[in-house]
């Protein structure tokens, strides 16, 4: 009788070992799971970021091609007139200034 004894503790033991592992692989896929979720929202907001930045990088190549187009025009004799005549009130000597009657 002694060894129906310790067979039953055994396969108590058992049952009882198989129930804790379980619950611990539960408890990790818990864990797993929510971890998954998270950082799958932390990769959907850099997208977003991301392309934000893009967006930030098109628009300041715009901006460095129209300040290089600009720069380009300043260097020409045709921006020096224009800065002359509006700015300076200057005209070559053969043009004709016409002014409204106010």
């Amino acid at each position: 009788m002694a060894k129906r004894k310790r067979r039953k503790t055994s396969k108590h033991q058992s049952a009882v070992s198989y129930i804790v592992i379980l619950v611990g692989m539960l408890v990790v896929c818990i864990f797993l799971a929510q971890r998954v979720v998270s950082l799958s929202a932390k990769s959907k907001e850099l997208s977003k970021e991301e392309a934000a930045l893009e967006q930030r990088i098109e628009e300041a190549k715009l901006e460095h091609d129209k300040l290089a187009a600009q720069e380009q025009y300043m260097l020409t004799n045709e921006y020096i007139e224009d800065v002359a005549k509006e700015k300076l009130g200057l005209v070559f000597p053969y043009e004709i200034i016409i002014r409204p009657n106010e």
